[in-house]
């Protein structure tokens, strides 16, 4: 069993080891940033962060299937990662899965009502599956907790396009 320090030290090491590359990616050099997290793997399959940041490089390239695969495994090792579970839905929202997808932003919902980026990415899926009225509810709490300027546009312009079906 592992102290509560242990699991800090543990914690900042991942974060350390993957410093570099999250810096890459900020400055759009996927590919160098991949070979980052991939060392960063290599030195320790458990560091979470990496899987987490190597599955944003490799949606960022469109490689939507590893991103998925990345996130995943994510997951197996950090149930509770909020930030990759709510990018996994958006990414099996993307490849068709929208029972896995909604499966995930639920799960995401559950473990934090209420948090914007997982109201978006429900909304979205609502809005895959045809569902109007659940997709209006998801995206319009989205608005309500004050997305950034951009992103809010894009929703409300979904939400008035759905007004005009």
């Amino acid at each position: 069993m592992t102290t509560v320090h242990e699991d800090e030290r543990r914690d900042a090491a991942h974060w350390n080891a993957v410093e570099e590359a999250t810096e890459l990616l900020h400055e759009e050099r996927y590919h160098e940033a991949m070979g980052e997290l991939r060392r960063a793997l290599d030195a320790d399959p458990k560091n979470v962060y990496a899987y987490y940041f190597l599955g944003a490089a490799f949606f960022e390239l469109g490689e939507v299937e590893a991103a998925r695969d990345a996130y995943t495994a994510c997951l197996k090792l950090a149930p509770g990662h909020l930030g990759a579970r709510v990018a996994l839905c958006h990414v099996l929202r993307i490849l068709g899965d929208l029972r896995g997808a909604l499966r995930e932003g639920t799960r995401a919902l559950s473990q934090s009502p209420g948090d914007p980026d997982a109201l978006h990415a429900v909304g979205l899926v609502y809005h895959a599956r045809g569902d109007r009225i659940a997709a209006r509810k998801y995206l319009e709490a989205f608005l309500a907790e004050g997305p950034e300027f951009e992103v809010a546009l894009e929703v409300r312009a979904l939400l008035e396009s759905m007004s005009g079906e």
